[in-house]
C-alpha cells in the first residue's frame, strides 16, 4: 500500500510539461526532474527507481501532464515517444530564405555547414526531434526532392521543350512564384512552354526580382521599369530562354504543372486584379487584357499596381 501511495501520488507540476531528459547516471536524471518541478526530491525519484525496475530510461524531450506520478513519469521515459517537432517550407522559398527558417526553428542543434544548390529543396513538412542537426533536415528535403523529381520527370508528357530534370525544375521555380492559384499553374506552365518553343523571352517578373535580391528571393517593393534592364543572366527580359538556374524551391505541383501543362496555345498573361490572370493567345488580343486590367486599377476602388508589367 505505501509503495502503491509512493508511485501514485499526484506530482507537485501544476500544469503540463516538456522536458529535455539528457544522457546521464539516474542521479543526473533525478536532479533534472526535481529541477524542473517535476519530482518533489532527487530522491524520492531514485526510489521509484528501485521499486519499479522495469527497464532502462531513454534521453530525450518528452511532454508530462500536471501532476504527473512518479509512475507515470518512469512509464514516459521508459515507453513514451519522445516530442514530436515540425518545421514547414513553403512553396517558392531561396535556400536562404530556408537557411533562416531553420535556424529559428526550435529543438535543431548545430549549424548549416553548406548551403545546397537552389532548386535542390522540396518544400514539405518535416518532422524531427529534440537535437536534430540543422544540416540533417536539408539532406532530407534534398533526398526527398530527387525521389519526387525522378518520378516526375519519368512520367513527363511527351514533346516538352525541356531537356533534363533541373530545367524542368528551373522553369517550375518560376511558375511558383508567378501565380498563387493552384489551378494557375498549369496554364502559366504552358504560356512559359510555348515561349520557350517559339524562341520568346519569358519576360518573368520573378527572375528579375531574385537577381535584384541576389539570390535572396524579396526585394521588398514592386519591381519598377527600370528593373527590367538588370544587367543579369536571371533577367529574362533581356536572356531568351531559361535562366542559369532555379530561382527558389517549387513544391511538387508547380514541377508536375511545368511536366503536364494545361493543353493551351497561349503566349500571354496578365492579372486581373483578383489575384488571378488573364490569357492570351495573340499579341492584339493580350493588348485588350492589359488595357482592362489598366482601367481597372485607375478605377475607384481598383486593384493595387502588382509589378513593373501589367502583364507578360
Amino acid at each position: 500500500m505505501a509503495r502503491a501511495r509512493l508511485l501514485d501520488w499526484p506530482g507537485p507540476a501544476s500544469a503540463p510539461l516538456t522536458l529535455v531528459i539528457p544522457e546521464g547516471s539516474t542521479a543526473e536524471v533525478a536532479r533534472t526532474l526535481a529541477a524542473a518541478g517535476l519530482v518533489r526530491h532527487p530522491l524520492l525519484f531514485r526510489l521509484a527507481l528501485w521499486l519499479e525496475p522495469d527497464g532502462p530510461l531513454h534521453a530525450g524531450e518528452f511532454a508530462f501532464p500536471a501532476h504527473a506520478s512518479l509512475r507515470v513519469i518512469l512509464a514516459t521515459l521508459r515507453h513514451g515517444k519522445p516530442v514530436e517537432h515540425h518545421v514547414t517550407f513553403p512553396e517558392g522559398l531561396t535556400v536562404a530564405e530556408i537557411a533562416a527558417l531553420l535556424e529559428r526553428a526550435p529543438a535543431l542543434t548545430g549549424p548549416i555547414s553548406s548551403l545546397p544548390a537552389e532548386g535542390t529543396l522540396l518544400p514539405a513538412t518535416y518532422a524531427y526531434l529534440w537535437g536534430t542537426p540543422r544540416q540533417a533536415i536539408l539532406t532530407r528535403a534534398a533526398e526527398a526532392q530527387r525521389r519526387a523529381l525522378d518520378e516526375a520527370w519519368k512520367n513527363r508528357a511527351p514533346g516538352l521543350p525541356l531537356t533534363s530534370p533541373r530545367e524542368a525544375v528551373i522553369l517550375a521555380s518560376i511558375v511558383e512564384r508567378e501565380t498563387a492559384k493552384p489551378e494557375e499553374r498549369p496554364l502559366i506552365a504552358a504560356v512559359y512552354l510555348n515561349r520557350l518553343r517559339q524562341g520568346m523571352r519569358l519576360d518573368a517578373d520573378p527572375t528579375v526580382v531574385y537577381a535584384l535580391s541576389e539570390g535572396q528571393g524579396r526585394i521588398g517593393r514592386p519591381l519598377s521599369r527600370s528593373d527590367l534592364a538588370t544587367d543579369s543572366p536571371f533577367n529574362t527580359y533581356r536572356k531568351t530562354g531559361l535562366p542559369p538556374a532555379p530561382i527558389g524551391n517549387p513544391g511538387l505541383a508547380a514541377i508536375l504543372a511545368v511536366l503536364h501543362p494545361a493543353p493551351s496555345d497561349a503566349l500571354y498573361f496578365v492579372a486581373d486584379g483578383k489575384g488571378g490572370h488573364l490569357f492570351a493567345r495573340t499579341l492584339e488580343e493580350h493588348n485588350r487584357n492589359v488595357a482592362r486590367y489598366r482601367a481597372a486599377r485607375t478605377s475607384p476602388g481598383g486593384p493595387a499596381q502588382e509589378g513593373a508589367e501589367e502583364g507578360r
